[in-house]
């Protein structure tokens, strides 16, 4: 019963100290990691030393951040929100400005298979460039930003959405492939 109620009353603060311990062990792996960063349970990073959290980020669970080349960088600004299940997939850079979310699901990456006609696709390598996302940006559930795309300050990209091409700054862009729809005002 005591044991029960302790649970009610303090498994909050439980759970952020337990977020604020995998932060450190990120560290201890190589990561730069800023204050007070919580990292939720199963976050999966192959390369830890290559990858930068500003302050006060939260990663939740089942997140992926696969930084394929010893000379890739991942780097998230600080106040980044990254969501349950969000995989970040890099070979060359992908970086996310402060205060930017990442909503559940979704896929960002720097690169791209190869796909001339003259050999399989296995045997021709990936083609990369640099993905950055910009400041205060909402990307929806489940979106796909795709290489070399930069996503301005203050854009909101749809749930759903296949970003192929750059977006402006506090555009709204949404759909396949996605498209600016408005912008914030």
């Amino acid at each position: 019963m005591i044991v029960r109620k302790l649970e009610q009353d303090f498994a909050a603060y439980f759970a952020l100290a337990s977020e604020r311990i995998r932060a450190r062990y990120l560290s201890l792996r190589g990561a730069k990691v800023g204050a007070k960063c919580r990292v939720e349970s199963l976050v999966r990073v192959n390369k830890p030393w290559r990858l930068t959290l500003g302050h006060h980020c939260h990663v939740e669970s089942l997140s992926f951040f696969k930084i394929e080349e010893e000379t890739a960088r991942v780097e998230l600004g600080n106040h980044v929100f990254i969501g349950r299940g969000v995989e970040l997939d890099a070979t060359t850079h992908i970086s996310i400005g402060d205060h930017s979310l990442i909503a559940p699901g979704s896929f960002i990456t720097d690169h791209s298979h190869n796909i001339e006609v003259r050999t399989t696709i296995d045997a021709q390598g990936c083609s990369s460039a640099a993905t950055r996302i910009g400041r205060d940006v909402w990307i929806g559930a489940r979106a796909i930003v795709l290489a070399g795309v930069t996503i301005g300050d203050g854009a909101v990209i749809g749930a759903g959405a296949v970003v192929n091409a750059d977006v402006a700054a506090n555009a709204i862009a949404v759909g396949v492939p996605a498209r600016v729809v408005g912008y914030r005002q």
